[in-house]
C-alpha cells in the first residue's frame, strides 16, 4: 500500500497507517522521535473544515499535505516539539520531513492503507 505523488508518479509512502478514530487521530504521532523514511500517516475525515495539526511531543521533523477530494491545500514542513500548521482539509497525511519536497499546491494526492 502507498500514499503517490500523481503529478510525478513517485511514491512518497509505502508504510501507510490509517487514524481512523478520534482517539488516534488526537495521538498521531506524539511520543515518536523517529519515523522510518517510507512511513506515512494519514487522517481521514468526514468532510472538509480547517484542520490543525501540532507538533507537541513529536520529536522529528514533519511533512505535512492537507488535501480535499485529493487535491493538496497546503504542504508545510512542521519543526519538532513547536510546529503548528492549519489549513482546510478532508484528509490529512504526515510524512518525515523531505518525503513531500516535490508536493506543491493543486497536486494530486492517492493512498491505500495496510493498516
Amino acid at each position: 500500500m502507498s500514499i503517490r505523488h500523481a503529478e510525478t508518479d513517485s511514491v512518497l509512502a509505502t508504510d501507510v497507517a490509517v487514524a481512523d478514530s478520534g482517539l488516534r487521530q488526537a495521538i498521531g504521532l506524539m511520543g515518536r522521535w523517529s519515523v522510518p523514511d517510507d512511513y506515512g500517516l494519514v487522517f481521514p475525515f468526514d468532510r472538509a473544515a480547517p484542520r490543525f495539526i501540532h507538533m507537541v511531543l513529536v520529536g522529528t521533523a514533519l511533512d505535512v499535505l492537507w488535501l480535499v477530494e485529493g487535491r493538496v491545500e497546503r504542504v508545510a514542513t512542521l519543526r519538532p516539539m513547536i510546529g503548528f500548521g492549519r489549513a482546510r482539509a478532508d484528509t490529512l497525511i504526515e510524512l518525515p520531513a523531505g518525503a513531500a519536497s516535490a508536493v506543491e499546491a493543486g497536486d494530486r494526492i492517492e493512498w491505500s492503507a495496510d493498516r
